[in-house]
């Protein structure tokens, strides 16, 4: 008998607040870079490494955040993000020489952040989803979303008033006072809870859900982080990770200082941070909702070329610089771009789904933020050099393209059918053991 309510949407709402809090407070960086840049005279290659440096260490972080979710479960990490991230946040502003900046918007904010988005909300949120996942993941990320039009338009009018220490400051408390409680009453699965996915009975009633499998043999594979090491799938979907981190932190960086040199106005380029964001939520969430029924690879490739029209926009702006061209960016960044959130952990879960799965994707993570690190560092390394971003996103551009195609070649479809194709020939219903 299915329950009135079901938990993992308590799970959903707790991801929700904490990703828009968590991931904006890192996104704020970006917000802080043009006046870090102005008040230090840092050539922006060596202050945007700050943020990139973070990334480095959160890819270091990954595969161990996995392991720690395997083993302690999401309360722990979450916690431990939490203080971390906010501890960075709070002492900032002292910051007097660089290595000030790398080791608290680095090491400590971007350690942190890699339990509080993407990554570590990714290693528990699928367990408690199998026909909605692509759904209630689109629902929790969407959060980033909120968070973008009230904390980031906040930190811009304290950065204003007050400036950039005060703004990550008052960051930095936020997280402790809201992220800290709410954070205590997550599970790791709904087994734990003597529930089954997506709210089907008890595990008392049955031990789990019928799921739609393409490939036993695959299945059957008891799934360690070396077996799937040795695989293809594995590689081409660090690839992918890769190339879409990349993409997406370029941009996300870059793009208020370039609009701002471009000629508009600086209120302008913090509401395109903003609106970016906030078309995510639709975006992620009709996305998410479609590769429940279409299939995972059709919503990546969509989220490429997303990224593609973006940068291509951005790079017109060089030539034609007018309103026009930031809302293309805007929409196809936020409508289209944002969506691959939905998935990245869809396409994992389903892949190597088993009692090791943190581990996998963690460590698949790592090459996502290996890509998040890079894009930052590179654009503005080739700005530097060039004194133009036209390169740079020309690089963005491409990177996008091939993201775009990875996913068919690592083809999550191949091994468990999404909700919306499990009706097709050759697919066989299968009870699969609950992981332990």
């Amino acid at each position: 008998m299915r329950p009135r309510f079901f938990y993992g949407w308590v799970i959903v709402a707790i991801t929700f607040v904490t990703m828009g809090i968590g991931v904006n407070a890192r996104t704020s960086f970006s917000l802080f870079f043009p006046s870090i840049v102005d008040e230090f005279g840092w050539d922006r290659g060596t202050t945007a490494g700050a943020f990139s440096f973070g990334f480095i260490v959160s890819a270091f972080f990954s595969p161990l955040i996995g392991r720690m979710m395997d083993r302690f479960g999401p309360r722990v990490v979450m916690e431990f993000g939490v203080l971390l991230m906010a501890g960075g946040l709070l002492l900032a502003p002292l910051t007097t020489q660089p290595w000030h900046l790398y080791l608290t918007m680095g090491l400590m904010v971007g350690g942190g952040s890699v339990c509080l988005s993407y990554t570590g909300q990714s290693l528990y949120l699928p367990n408690w989803f199998i026909r909605r996942r692509g759904l209630a993941i689109g629902i929790a990320f969407a959060g980033v979303g909120i968070g973008s039009i009230t904390l980031l338009p906040w930190a811009g009018y304290l950065i204003a008033q007050s400036g950039w220490r005060s703004a990550s400051t008052a960051l930095g408390i936020l997280m402790l006072v809201t992220l800290v409680p709410i954070n205590l009453l997550v599970r790791q699965r709904p087994e734990q809870m003597g529930l089954l996915p997506d709210g089907d009975g008890s595990v008392a009633q049955v031990s789990r859900p019928s799921v739609t499998i393409v490939d036993p043999a695959w299945v059957a594979v008891d799934w360690t982080l070396g077996r799937a090491f040795r695989t293809a799938r594995f590689w081409w979907l660090g690839l992918g990770f890769f190339c879409g981190l990349y993409a997406w932190y370029a941009v996300q960086v870059h793009q208020t200082k370039y609009l701002v040199e471009s000629g508009f106005s600086a209120s302008l380029a913090v509401w395109a941070l903003g609106a970016v964001s906030l078309l995510g939520i639709p975006g992620q969430i009709v996305l998410g909702h479609l590769s429940d029924r279409i299939g995972r690879e059709w919503i990546w490739s969509v989220s490429g070329l997303g990224f593609v029209i973006c940068f291509a926009a951005l790079i017109a702006l060089a030539y034609f610089p007018n309103v026009l061209l930031v809302y293309v960016m805007v929409l196809a960044q936020g409508l289209l771009g944002y969506g691959v959130t939905a998935v990245m952990a869809a396409v994992v879960v389903e892949i190597f789904e088993g009692r090791h799965y943190g581990s996998i994707f963690g460590t698949v993570m790592l090459a996502g933020l290996a890509g998040g690190a890079a894009g930052p560092w590179l654009t503005g390394v080739l700005h530097d050099w060039y004194g133009t971003y036209t390169v740079a996103f020309a690089v963005g551009l491409g990177i996008s393209l091939l993201g775009s195609l990875t996913i068919w070649l690592a083809s999550p479809g191949k091994v468990r059918a999404v909700s919306g194709r499990s009706h097709r020939p050759g697919i066989v219903k299968a009870s699969e053991p609950a992981a332990t």
